[in-house]
């Protein structure tokens, strides 16, 4: 479990699954988990900041979806808004502007409802705030 937690940064949730898989009983899995916490294999905090990290630089994921799959993750609302700060908000704008920008260009639908739908479904499948996205479908579609 220790090369289970250090090979990639893991919540307590998934760490517990993964024990809950090997069929230990409850006595055994509870110590191993008190064990991995006390030597810092498992730290909600820095799993939380790493995955923001991680899915918005490469994913290219918005707030609101990485919010939703953290608490997905059983992780705290207080862990969830120390880890959102490991994003600059220059940076957040301007991978939202640049994907915004990309998937309006590579749309092959005409001009309309139609394309302003699937711009729109787009952006919030990706987890941005409908305000971002409407200020950017009006910019784009003048």
């Amino acid at each position: 479990m220790e090369y289970y937690c250090a090979y990639q940064e893991r919540c307590y949730k998934e760490v517990e699954e993964k024990l809950y898989s090997y069929k230990i009983s409850p006595s055994e899995k509870e110590q191993i988990l008190i064990y991995l916490i006390e030597n810092n294999f498992i730290n909600e905090e820095r799993f939380a900041q790493s995955f923001v990290r991680g899915k918005h630089n490469y994913k290219f994921w918005g707030k609101n979806r990485i919010i939703n799959e953290l608490k997905f993750r059983n992780i705290s609302s207080k862990i969830i808004e120390i880890a959102l700060k490991e994003i600059p908000e220059t940076i957040y704008l301007e991978n939202f502007h640049a994907i915004a920008e990309k998937n309006w260009e590579n749309s092959t639908e005409r001009k309309g409802q139609k394309k302003n739908k699937k711009f729109v479904d787009f952006l919030l499948r990706k987890g941005y705030e409908t305000s971002l996205i409407y200020d950017k479908l009006n910019e784009l579609d003048n």
